[in-house]
């Protein structure tokens, strides 16, 4: 089962023995203790950036895991794969089947090495 945005928020604030108070002290107002209640609580499940990017600095956790569980940003296994293979290329914009047939001859071209 996949933890929400709340209920990461609530587990981090408890870990640093934190209130609701003295969260919206340390981010000067800008996230208020109501506010974060609402966001613990599910009732909130897509706070703004700017609020996560706040709670983010001030817990000490990665931003981009924030705006994922947010649903702002989504990482798929294979976007990642395919950005790690054919990095070199990223910037030629290749479609799918350009990429593939590139690395295609590139296997090709490894093999006469051997």
């Amino acid at each position: 089962m996949k933890v929400t945005l709340g209920e990461y928020l609530g587990s981090i604030r408890t870990d640093r023995k934190l209130t609701l108070r003295a969260v919206e002290e340390a981010t000067n107002k800008e996230v208020s203790n109501a506010y974060l209640s609402q966001i613990e609580n599910g009732k909130i499940q897509k706070p703004s950036p700017n609020i996560l990017y706040a709670l983010a600095n001030l817990y000490g956790v990665d931003y981009d895991k924030l705006m994922e569980l947010a649903g702002y940003i989504t990482t798929t296994r294979t976007d990642v794969e395919r950005h790690g293979r054919a990095a070199t290329f990223a910037e030629l914009n290749l479609t799918q089947a350009e990429e593939s047939e590139l690395l295609k001859y590139l296997g090709y071209l490894r093999s006469k090495k051997d």
